[in-house]
């Protein structure tokens, strides 16, 4: 006789990832669903247009442009965004919807209204810059509200109006056992196994011109006898005009080989930090002062008390100058490579994500 529970269907999870100016939001979403794919069937409907990136990682996806690229206003986007979702939700029927965003969309409130059918998560990263911070009326429709701590912030449950938080340590899409050591990751890459190599990850350059200050750090690295390695983002709008001399890889995720390099440079976002902590390499964050509500510099100096770490905007030539120094003291230091603070933000976000079903 056949076991009845063997021809259960596993719950669906339906991941929606708004596009920001980087990765952030389509990366912590693939952290819950890598976590979640041997006990539910976790589905992307996304604003992110690297949605080739959630292909290979085994997961379907369908993609919805966002109202950043849309030539539509917000009235039609968000009613075109209404239908769309509510014909996903209609095809895939989800046990629960996860959200991750900076603001829930009124199409997207709209069609899950309509399905009425799933419970609703919203995965809501703080550190917001504290003149921007607002807090969103509609609570009330989320079974639950994940909130991904910054490095090093202690987690525990929350209770705010009549739905209830939760604070989890930092999120990662890869474990500790999925980053390459230095050998490996050099093997991986191509690179050689003497030469002193740095790793340059401004961002996207969607919102902020990494060019010029990128150019100056690069080539006072290189005086100092660097080997230059630019990090292509995704979802770039523009290419990065490089110096000579530097090549370019296009890999995600990058924590993945980041201890292929002796030292990082790189924007203080979200993801990067994380992999900043993780990996323990030396590292320069630029924190960028052109967000619209991320706040980078503090961040920046949250990361600096758990990883050996120089802080610096890098606007002048006075402080790319001042930047460099301290790099280059950082890799002096003899480093131990091992992360001291949790980071598994991810496991814990599945879990209460994986109970709501």
């Amino acid at each position: 006789m056949p076991c009845e529970f063997a021809a259960m269907k596993l719950p669906t999870i339906l991941f929606i990832c708004t596009n920001g100016a980087g990765l952030g939001h389509m990366s912590r979403c693939l952290s819950y669903a890598r976590q979640l794919r041997e006990q539910a069937e976790p589905v992307f409907f996304s604003l992110a247009s690297a949605i080739e990136i959630i292909q290979e990682m085994g997961f379907s996806a369908d993609y919805f442009v966002s109202p950043n690229w849309s030539c539509t206003n917000s009235s039609d986007w968000n009613r075109e965004l209404c239908f769309r979702l509510g014909l996903m939700l209609e095809h895939v029927r989800p046990a629960v919807v996860v959200f991750d965003g900076t603001w829930p969309y009124q199409g997207f409130i709209n069609a899950c209204g309509e399905y009425g059918k799933a419970k609703i998560v919203w995965s809501h990263r703080g550190l917001h810059q504290a003149d921007k911070a607002k807090s969103f009326p509609h609570q009330n429709m989320f079974s639950l509200i994940i909130k991904p701590s910054e490095v090093g912030d202690e987690s525990g449950l929350e209770e705010e109006s009549n739905c209830p938080q939760v604070r989890v340590p930092p999120v990662c899409i890869l474990q500790e056992a999925e980053l390459l050591d230095k050998g490996h990751a050099r093997k991986a890459l191509g690179l050689s196994e003497n030469a002193r190599y740095a790793l340059f990850s401004l961002g996207a350059g969607n919102i902020n011109d990494v060019e010029d200050a990128g150019a100056d750090l690069i080539r006072r690295l290189q005086a100092t006898g660097f080997e230059i390695v630019w990090a292509n983002n995704p979802i770039s709008v523009k290419d990065v005009v490089l110096p000579e001399g530097v090549r370019s890889i296009s890999t995600y995720p990058l924590v993945r080989y980041l201890r292929a390099f002796d030292i990082f440079i790189g924007a203080s976002g979200y993801n990067t930090c994380c992999e900043v902590v993780q990996a323990q390499v030396p590292a320069l964050l630029v924190p960028n002062t052109n967000t619209k509500l991320d706040d980078q510099q503090r961040r920046a100096h949250l990361v600096a008390r758990h990883a050996p770490v120089a802080v610096s905007e890098c606007k002048s030539e006075d402080e790319r100058e001042s930047a460099v120094r301290a790099l280059l003291q950082l890799v002096s230091v003899p480093a131990t490579r091992t992360c001291l603070v949790p980071m598994n933000g991810a496991e814990r976000a599945a879990e209460e994500i994986l109970a709501l079903c």
